[in-house]
Order: structure tokens, then C-alpha cells, then sequence
């Protein structure tokens, strides 16, 4: 018997479905390693509860974050951390005051004085170069870096209140430099010299812009004060003209003494201002002469108090000796010998 094709396939897919379905076998696992489980963290770390976190305190002291400047305080400047002879460079730089257009009066280059300022002159061989200084300044003292290639000196113009030093300077040779201190009763000036083929500065002074106001300021306080009265002179009937004066005959001989009952005036020659002036001694006890107080006001000696018997002395081996001594005529005037 013959069976066609389609009922033997219809017959296999009835057996097929009649039996269980046939579970895929999983494959093995893959055989473990020791070296990875040795090097794995998590492998002996012990494993924390998710949920805990830690409080980690802020850092204080040296290791907490530095608090921003308050409102409106400066910020400190850094240090200068450069070469210390950089820094001096660069101080004398801008301390220097070069003549300019403007600054000169016919050929004398007038600075603005300003202290710690260096002024420079600029000089020539065969030339001399001239520093004037305030009228009425006095010269205390000249200090130059160089004094073998330099030639300086000093000399005085006028008399009175408008006299006034000079100091000349001469270099022997182009191509020098040095300072120099001048030091004065009233400021120091700090002056670079430097020597050149070319032209040279005839004169430098200065312009003192402090002293104008300073007299300013002075002649506004002079008349914003109230007018104080001239003190009273003493009383020309109380005056007592009994002394003698005896003695040698020196050039400063007093002329006459008095006293107005407290105080002693010795009148001396107008040239006393030109000579010595002698000192005064009064008799003290057992008749030792002993120094007094005394001043000196124009060409008198105003003793304070009154005396018996006084001396003026002047000299050593051979002393010139004057005595002046108290109601020694009589009347109110006393007698001049």
C-alpha cells in the first residue's frame, strides 16, 4: 500500500506535537579566578548601608579658606621682591630734576626746591659751573664723591641779610660723574654733576615755594592778631643814677649805670657789639665777686636784681677791671670817672 506524501507529513507533526518541549541547557560558568578576586576592591570591602553619609567638619586654623577684606579696607601691597640695587636705581631715576625751557632766568637754571630731590648740573672742562644758594643761608658744609677730578670751592657775595654763598665747580676732564652734598643752617641739597665736551649750565639755584607761603601765612596771622599794647618803659622819676663807675680805661668802658629799683642797667659804647664783651661779677659775701644773672639787651646789661658793688673782667694774665659801685654820689645822678 502506498501512502502519499502529504498524509506522512500530516502523521509527523501530530507525533511532534503530542511530546514535551525540550529545555535549552545553560552553558557552564566560566571557571573563576583567583588573581581577580584577590585584586578586586569590592571584592573584600564590606558593603555600607547606602543611606549613611558622613559630616566632614569644615577646615579651620591655617587650613580654612581666607576670609574676603571688609568693605571699603586696602588690599596690602606685595612685597618687592627685586634686587635691592634695582630699587635704588630706579628711586634716584625719579628723583632726579633736569633743567628745562621754562626753569631758566637769562643762563641761571632755577629749580623748585623739594627735599630729597637731585638736581642735576651739567659742566665742561675750562668752565666753572656756580650753585647759589638763599640769601641770608649760611654754607655749614661742601662733600663731593670725587675730589681729585673735580675742582670746587666757594666764595660770598653781598653783606648783611642779602649775603649769599656761592659754590663753583670745575671738572678737569669730559666724561665725569659724581655728587654732591651741600649741607646749609637751613637744608641739604643733593646735587649730580656730570662733565661733557659740550656746553655748559652757567649757574643753578633755586626757588623755595614753602618760604613764600610760610611768609605768606605769617603776614595773615600778623594781621588776624589783635594789636598787643607796648609794654610800659619804666618811670623815668623813679630812675636812680647814683653809681661811679672806676677803674681801668678799656674801649669798653660802661658810660653810665642806673636802676629803676629792681633791676640794674649798665650802659655800654656802641662799639661794644664789635669788641669782647667783659663778664659781669657781683660782691658776694666777705666781699668774693660771684657771678649774676644777667642779659644783654642792644648795648646794655640788665641786671635783675640790685647790687652794693659789681665788676666787669676781661682778660687772663693781664685783666682789665672796672668797678661799679651803688650811691657812690650823690644826688640822683652819679658821676662818670
Amino acid at each position: 500500500m502506498t501512502r502519499s506524501p502529504l498524509l506522512l507529513a500530516a502523521l509527523a507533526l501530530g507525533a511532534c506535537a503530542g511530546k514535551p518541549a525540550i529545555e535549552p541547557v545553560p552553558a557552564p560558568p566560566p571557571p573563576a579566578s583567583y588573581a581577580a578576586a584577590v585584586l578586586a576592591p569590592d571584592a573584600l570591602a564590606p558593603e555600607l548601608p547606602t543611606a549613611a553619609v558622613l559630616a566632614v567638619p569644615a577646615p579651620v586654623g591655617p587650613l580654612a579658606e581666607p576670609i574676603e577684606a571688609a568693605a571699603g579696607s586696602e588690599a596690602q601691597p606685595l612685597p618687592d621682591t627685586g634686587p635691592p640695587l634695582a630699587r635704588v636705581a630706579a628711586a634716584n631715576r625719579s628723583a632726579v630734576r633736569e633743567p628745562s625751557r621754562e626753569g631758566y632766568l637769562n643762563a641761571v637754571q632755577v629749580y623748585d626746591w623739594a627735599d630729597g630731590a637731585l638736581y642735576r648740573l651739567y659742566t665742561a672742562p675750562e668752565r666753572v659751573s656756580e650753585i647759589a644758594l638763599q640769601p641770608g643761608e649760611t654754607l655749614v658744609s661742601v662733600a663731593a664723591g670725587d675730589t681729585v677730578r673735580w675742582v670746587i670751592g666757594d666764595t660770598t657775595s653781598g653783606a648783611g641779610a642779602s649775603r649769599r654763598s656761592h659754590i663753583l665747580v670745575k671738572p678737569t676732564a669730559a666724561g665725569l660723574r659724581t655728587n654732591l652734598v651741600v649741607a646749609t643752617d637751613r637744608r641739604v641739597y643733593h646735587i649730580s654733576l656730570e662733565s661733557s665736551a659740550g656746553s655748559a649750565m652757567a649757574s643753578i639755584s633755586w626757588a623755595y615755594p614753602q618760604d613764600a607761603l610760610l611768609v605768606v601765612n605769617r603776614a595773615e596771622t600778623m594781621q588776624a592778631a589783635p594789636a598787643v599794647p607796648a609794654p610800659e618803659g619804666p618811670d623815668l622819676e623813679a630812675l636812680n643814677f647814683a653809681y661811679t663807675i672806676e677803674g681801668d680805661e678799656p674801649s669798653w668802658r660802661p658810660l653810665r649805670a642806673f636802676d629803676d629799683g629792681s633791676q640794674v642797667f649798665i650802659e655800654f659804647p656802641v662799639r661794644l657789639a664789635q669788641d669782647e664783651a667783659p663778664p659781669l661779677f657781683v660782691s658776694g659775701e666777705g666781699g668774693r665777686p660771684e657771678l649774676v644773672n644777667y642779659r644783654v639787651r642792644g648795648r646794655y646789661y640788665v641786671v635783675d636784681r640790685l647790687f652794693a658793688a659789681a665788676e666787669l673782667r676781661l682778660g687772663e694774665r693781664r685783666q682789665q677791671i672796672v668797678r661799679i659801685l651803688a650811691g657812690g654820689a650823690p644826688g640822683r645822678r652819679g658821676s662818670i670817672r
